[in-house]
């Protein structure tokens, strides 16, 4: 499902969102660990390839650095003065690439179905539409532009809530308008610099396009959706939350269809780029978010938070764990309440246990560390046993070294390793050690004074 390449997209998402109460870009805040924008980038791209590009205003930056790959795809649009005055910034990008149509969308719909997309440019370009937009029927309608229609149903112009007169536009109809549009840039060119902001907002809107496209006798079309939630701008916190519920719900659904079990499904959050084999175990309540992984016959037990990481065949992460950019081979078992930061690797039947912090630091086949423990910056060998209490002491107060631990090696309790340091395979660490040397292969080493027993006093 593709369009010509006549046709582009345009995104407005320049507004600051007021009501979401916040300092962040309206289209940055996010929906299972993905911004709002991001969803109709990926919506759009499926449907116009490259052909997207965003009208970007309030917090331009930081839109820009959440989204890198699509630099030379924005529009500054320096003042927000309104909808029709981001389109009235951005023609000039777009008509110069030589386009017939655009197709228009706000940046804070981000679960806008393609297929709505689709119809709407197909009922355009059948109709011959100079102009063309969504309208759908609200319970609510808020304070969203009314479509207001004749006698004969043809759309007659759209006027915004707060400019809504029922002496003057008559009854309510309910009908509203969805923010999604298609122009024939050809015969809007005209249009645009007639525009005006003489409303009780101060603002250019894009609506006024078709009471200025019907005064000129050009063909206006509103493909009506019904009530369609999933048109619906998000607006507020409350918004926002009820939009990640109705999307959670579809995600997990989609998943148990698939063949994955998803115990506690309504509390189960899985973001959307995340990848689940038929045969994987998750239950809810946990949270799976970015690029996570997990295969067929893996499984995440409740309570857990994992963010791009991968847990391979037979994997285990126990309950009120978290996983960040760790990988947990076939048959390792991680936790409960275990810490897996950026770097983390537990190999082939590595364990990793209860309260254990692991930061770019490998377990090899078999190896564990089952209890109270820190490793960073380590490479922990096969069939290591790393006892209770033990840490790597990585960093000097500048810099980060490295601690290297052999093959079956037995740390005991509440040993520091002080690195850069190597521990050699087979060898033993007696329990209270602070290590600052290296310990050669088979060797015993203890760093611990002689234990002197004394009488005590009365």
């Amino acid at each position: 499902m593709s369009f010509p390449e006549s046709i582009h997209a345009l995104v407005l998402a320049a507004g600051k969102g007021t009501r979401m109460r916040s300092n962040l870009p309206k289209v940055l805040h996010t929906l299972l660990g993905e911004p709002m924008l991001w969803y109709i980038h990926q919506t759009l791209e499926k449907l116009f390839g490259d052909r997207v590009h965003t009208v970007i205003g309030c917090g331009a930056d930081k839109v820009q650095a959440a989204f890198p790959e699509r630099q030379g795809r924005f529009v500054l649009q320096a003042e927000q003065l309104g909808t029709g005055h981001a389109l009235q910034v951005a023609w000039e990008s777009i008509m110069s690439l030589g386009l017939r149509h655009v197709v228009i969308v706000n940046g804070d719909t981000p679960l806008l179905p393609a297929n709505r997309v689709q119809q709407l440019v197909d009922a355009a370009l059948m109709g011959n539409a100079a102009l063309a937009f969504l309208s759908i029927t609200p319970s609510e309608p808020g304070a969203y532009g009314r479509v207001l229609r004749g006698d004969d149903g043809a759309v007659k112009a759209i006027v915004e809530a707060k400019d809504y007169d029922v002496a003057a536009h008559g009854p309510d109809r309910g009908e509203v308008n969805a923010g999604i549009y298609f122009l024939d840039m050809q015969l809007m060119a005209p249009l645009l610099p007639l525009l005006k902001n003489e409303n009780k907002s101060g603002e250019f809107y894009i609506t006024d396009l078709v009471n200025l496209a019907v005064s000129q006798g050009l063909s206006v079309t509103a493909v009506e959706c019904g009530e369609q939630p999933e048109l619906m701008g998000i607006n507020s916190p409350f918004e926002l939350v009820c939009a990640e519920e109705r999307l959670a719900a579809a995600i997990a659904a989609e998943w148990l269809q698939k063949g994955v079990l998803v115990r506690n499904p309504g509390l189960a959050r899985i973001g959307p780029r995340v990848a689940l084999e038929p045969g994987a175990e998750i239950s809810g309540p946990c949270e799976l978010y970015g690029r996570t992984v997990v295969h067929c016959g893996a499984r995440v037990d409740s309570n857990c938070v994992v963010r791009d990481s991968e847990l391979d065949s037979g994997a285990h992460l126990r309950h009120f764990s978290h996983a960040e950019g760790a990988r947990l081979g076939p048959g390792s078992i991680a936790g409960p309440y275990v810490r897996l930061r950026p770097g983390a690797v537990l190999e082939e039947c590595a364990h990793a246990g209860n309260f254990v912090e692991l930061k770019k630091a490998v377990l090899g086949k078999g190896a564990k560390a089952n209890h109270l423990t820190y490793l960073g910056d380590v490479e922990v060998g096969e069939g290591t046993n790393i006892g209770a209490g033990t840490i790597t002491c990585n960093y000097d107060g500048k810099l980060k070294h490295k601690t290297f631990i052999g093959r079956n090696v037995f740390i005991g309790s509440n040993t520091a390793l002080v690195a850069p340091i190597t521990v050699g395979d087979e060898s033993l660490v007696g329990a209270g050690s602070t290590l600052t040397k290296n310990v050669e292969p088979g060797e015993l080493a203890i760093a611990r004074q002689r234990q002197k027993n004394l009488k005590r006093r009365k």
